[in-house]
């Protein structure tokens, strides 16, 4: 499996339909999903309205008003002509710092992160991979660790979504990407630290070094160590 075939598995993912009841919001929701997590990233094109609605199963007037809602906004850049379509703005808007968060929602969205994230690495490391895939797995996270400061978290999120991706369950990547989109919520609203950049970069190695090479304990244990140091920060930013 190419690089590309994994993200297209991510791509479906977050381009699933949407519930009937409160099309718009989630329909908004689900589209800044996908720019929180990297999947397209500033500056690129999101999927035509006809194929979204399609993808969303709501109707076009629903992914328009949508797309409405979120250019008012500041996060989607529609343009006209033969060139034309709807682009993520480059840069996205980024949320102020939060006075406080429920800690009732970070404790969960953490709790569940730390449930999801450790056994995905292990189910990836139980895994025979083919070559592609242990290659793709690979090129995210050098990909990741070469990240300009302007594009370390997107290309974070892909990393701990190509491992989700890698366990070899399908329902996992939607649930992952989920939480991953509510972590990045709090993530933006405090500055990129250098060292701690450095140290993630670290961890991350020992993860997919873990995982490639058969040692799911290992990689388990390497994942909720990372997954605690993220925790640190948010609750020392946001708590």
């Amino acid at each position: 499996m190419s690089d590309e075939q994994g993200l297209d598995r991510v791509r479906r993912a977050v381009y699933r339909p949407v519930g009937r009841a409160n099309a718009l919001e989630n329909t908004v929701s689900r589209i800044v999903q996908t720019i929180r997590i990297g999947v397209v990233a500033p500056g690129e094109a999101l999927p035509p309205e006809r194929s979204l609605a399609e993808l969303y199963g709501v109707s076009r007037d629903t992914v328009r008003e949508a797309i409405r809602e979120l250019a008012d906004t500041g996060w989607l850049v529609p343009r006209r002509g033969r060139y034309g379509g709807t682009f993520v703005a480059d840069p996205p808007p980024r949320p102020e710092t939060p006075a406080s968060v429920d800690p009732t929602e970070l404790d969960d969205t953490l709790g569940m992160r730390q449930l999801l994230e450790p056994g995905a690495a292990r189910a990836a490391a139980l895994r025979t991979m083919t070559a592609d895939e242990r290659d793709a797995l690979w090129q995210r996270h050098t990909a990741a660790s070469d990240a300009s400061l302007d594009q370390y978290r997107r290309l974070d999120s892909l990393l701990h979504l190509a491992i989700a991706e890698a366990a070899g369950i399908p329902s996992l990547v939607p649930l992952v990407a989920d939480s991953r989109a509510r972590v990045n919520t709090w993530l933006d609203a405090f500055p990129l630290l250098p060292r701690a950049i450095e140290h993630s970069q670290e961890q991350h190695e020992r993860i997919v070094s873990a995982i490639l090479a058969g040692r799911a304990d290992e990689a388990d244990a390497a994942m909720r160590d990372h997954l605690a140091a993220s925790e640190a920060l948010m609750r020392g930013f946001l708590s």
